[in-house]
């Protein structure tokens, strides 16, 4: 009796041990079944690229054209529910299938700007080449981009409607840190693919301003990043993308339904976000 009683103690005893260690696991151990969201802001790099436009009357390639931004910097902007879509910006959320892989969906806001006045080559014709109507014409086969001549930009933006793919390691470790329920650090890497949907606002040898949304184009891209999560359910991650970009029918004016230009680039973007991990 003495014996049947000790060895249910010992088994009553080791279910205890099991159901603390269990109960005692960290919320922040395992991912799967997570939904996360999170808001940011980013900064934008593109590589230059030739733009060829086409039209009832013309076809040209202005080459190797540059571009930048437009940041906001730090700016209410981004908090202000009326106004936050107007700064550069990045939106996802996604779902975690198991503790290491997740899939999401999120806008990439980015603005594409061409530096107005710079001197580039081009090839092909367009209406009244060669007469400096429009104050472009240079020696050597190269214009210059007066605003009579051309103003181009995506400021509404560039919008990269994208999915990913991204894998999520804890290295907490790595700096000491034991109690990942207070204080986390996640690296992130990941793919991504999807559309291009600017409102691309552009001027064209003096025809009337286009400024609408269109889709464009397609994308890819790669990304790393840190995580960095505070008592289990809020973060700040960081971000270092790049990708390539591939529109090849962009309006470019509201009179000719014929009238469009087309590029290809690469760009790099850096972003830094808040957001919420929650199990569902």
């Amino acid at each position: 009796m003495k014996t049947k009683f000790s060895i249910t103690c010992l088994i009553i005893f080791t279910n205890f041990i099991n159901a603390q260690e269990v109960s005692s696991e960290k919320y922040t151990a395992h991912n799967k079944g997570k939904f996360y969201i999170f808001w940011g802001g980013n900064r934008d790099y593109y590589t230059n690229s030739d733009i060829t436009f086409t039209g009832k009357d013309y076809k040209f390639t202005l080459e190797n054209v540059e571009a930048h931004d437009k940041p906001k910097g730090y700016h209410v902007d981004y908090v202000n529910p009326a106004r936050m879509t107007i700064p550069q910006t990045n939106f996802r959320m996604g779902y975690f299938i198991n503790d290491h892989y997740n899939i999401s969906i999120g806008l990439d806001h980015m603005k594409y700007v061409m530096d107005q006045n710079q001197v580039v080559n081009y090839t092909g014709n367009y209406q009244n080449e060669g007469t400096n109507f429009y104050g472009e014409t240079l020696p050597n086969g190269q214009v210059l981009l007066t605003e009579d001549f051309l103003t181009f930009e995506h400021t509404d933006g560039l919008n990269y409607i994208n999915s990913e793919f991204c894998r999520v390691d804890d290295i907490s470790k790595l700096f000491g840190i034991r109690n990942t329920d207070k204080f986390q650090i996640n690296l992130t890497e990941g793919l991504g693919a999807g559309l291009l949907y600017p409102k691309t606002n552009a001027k064209l040898m003096q025809q009337e301003r286009h400024d609408d949304f269109h889709v464009s184009g397609y994308g890819i891209s790669a990304k790393a990043g840190l995580n960095f999560t505070f008592y289990k359910y809020f973060f700040i991650q960081t971000e270092i993308k790049g990708g390539y970009i591939n529109m090849n029918s962009i309006q470019t004016t509201n009179t000719e339904s014929e009238d469009e230009a087309s590029q290809d680039f690469n760009f790099s973007q850096t972003v830094i976000a808040f957001g919420g991990i929650f199990r569902l």
